[in-house]
């Protein structure tokens, strides 16, 4: 709802060193390697740093189309097989560090972000390159390393002392479903049972909405413990500061409703050993806010009357990579430049607008380009009216999201 994603669409086409399916077993092993960087700089240059490798036990993302990515994101990272550079594995993502670029404090100040990716276990030696990319598609920055799996220096976590953790939901197959992790944020251990509940009600919310309610049985769902401190989350606009797990907070890049967490290692380290890929931060506080950030996490207030709305809005942007639908009287900061056309797949700015919503123009009376989304007021076009990337009053998904929704969970699980 509140995360203003970087407008990119980069074309991912397959190189002749690129399979377009192969087999799981032959690359990697079943075990997750985790790799945490430091992204740094500021709106001039931008640095890449390996910070930590990390291998935990269990693969719980694709095992299939390896190389394909359904929606471009912001950055992407790639592994290659050492010895031939044939792409083994390839996926993509948003990241708060690119946000910050796009605001003014980044042309005189430069900071660093965490940022945390996970990969299957390469059983040879592989090559892994993160790419990020600013707003015309180009490459902002890049780095290549080298894993060797042998390394004494990887660090084995989650394989023992895991954090608690409850399963909601069971897939029908396990083996090949979308794996979500529920993370408490700003409970203390005597508040897990409301935790719980929390959680109960996040997952009774997203499964009310098309495309999800049908495809449910996709979908493995655990609820993890982590234990903060102190209840609630900081308000730095307040002088309000808590010892959470997450160490989360509202007033990012100074917007009052902005809530996320910067501390990604601390996050994933919570979540070694359980299994998980998609990460829904639940933050016990009924301030109203949240943030959603493509194959990173979101984090939703959950004591607030529209919790359930925002959980499943945020949701959106994190799992499906939508783009907010609304539109700001003064835009101060131009996020989708009217000359590309944006890689999510319920806006356009008309430049390349293939493969979107076309198929619905003409059989919906409704479907047709309604300009005044991405934050933008005119240049950019969503495909309804309303929707719940546009609205909390909104009850659904429009059709437009509800078929890129259907067309990523078919990605991951057919």
């Amino acid at each position: 709802m509140f995360t203003k994603h970087i407008a990119v669409y980069v074309v991912c086409l397959l190189s002749s060193l690129t399979v377009s399916a192969q087999e799981f077993s032959q690359f990697f092993t079943n075990r997750t390697l985790r790799i945490d960087y430091n992204f740094a700089g500021n709106a001039d240059s931008q640095q890449i740093a390996v910070d930590q490798l990390n291998v935990m036990p269990g693969w719980y993302g694709k095992t299939r189309r390896l190389s394909e990515v359904p929606v471009e994101g912001n950055g992407q990272i790639i592994v290659r097989d050492h010895h031939t550079q044939q792409v083994i594995y390839r996926n993509s993502f948003s990241t708060l560090f690119q946000e910050w670029l796009s605001y003014p404090e980044a042309h005189t100040v430069r900071k660093s972000f965490e940022n945390v990716f996970l990969v299957p276990m390469p059983k040879d030696t592989a090559d892994v390159t993160i790419e990020l990319y600013n707003s015309h598609r180009k490459v902002m920055a890049a780095y290549t390393h080298r894993v060797l799996p042998a390394d004494i220096l990887i660090r084995h976590i989650g394989e023992k002392d895991v954090t608690p953790y409850v399963t909601l939901q069971q897939a029908a197959d396990t083996a090949h479903c979308i794996h979500i992790a529920y993370l408490a944020e700003g409970y203390q251990e005597s508040e897990m049972d409301v935790f719980l509940s929390d959680a109960r009600i996040a997952v009774d919310a997203l499964f009310a909405h098309e495309p999800f309610k049908k495809l449910r049985s996709r979908f493995n769902i655990i609820a993890v413990k982590a234990p903060s401190r102190e209840s609630g989350t900081s308000e730095p606009s307040k002088g309000i500061w808590k010892n959470t797990a997450l160490h989360s907070h509202f007033d990012t890049f100074y917007s009052d409703r902005y809530l996320t967490t910067l501390n990604l290692k601390d996050m994933h380290n919570w979540l070694a050993g359980t299994p998980y890929e998609h990460i829904i931060v639940l933050v016990n506080t009924e301030k109203y806010g949240g943030g959603g950030i493509l194959n990173s996490y979101n984090l939703s207030m959950t004591h607030h009357p529209s919790y359930r709305p925002v959980v499943v809005h945020e949701f959106g942007h994190s799992f499906a990579g939508l783009g907010d639908e609304y539109a700001y009287e003064a835009e101060q900061i131009p996020m989708y430049p009217h000359d590309i056309e944006p890689w999510e797949p319920n806006l356009t700015t008309k430049v390349n607008f293939h493969h979107k919503w076309e198929n619905l123009i003409g059989k919906d009376k409704l479907a047709g380009f309604y300009e005044g989304a991405g934050y933008s007021l005119k240049g950019v076009f969503r495909a309804y009216p309303d929707c719940r990337m546009r609205t909390n009053e909104t009850p659904e998904f429009c059709p437009a999201c509800r078929q890129a929704i259907t067309r990523l969970i078919d990605f991951y699980t057919e």
